[in-house]
């Protein structure tokens, strides 16, 4: 992810990569300690 981008300054790329970590890959990528759950399902299966 981060060496798609030229980023201006820390501040861009963190807002960047708290996206994608935030709503890209937690809502996709499944993990097998999880149950083979992505990490926003098993946070409403555990709430």
């Amino acid at each position: 992810m981060t060496y798609r981008f030229k980023y201006k300054n820390f501040e861009e790329a963190c807002q960047n990569i708290f996206w994608y970590i935030e709503a890209f890959y937690n809502s996709k990528r499944i993990h097998q300690s999880l149950g083979y759950l992505t990490p926003n399902q098993f946070e409403k299966l555990t709430a």
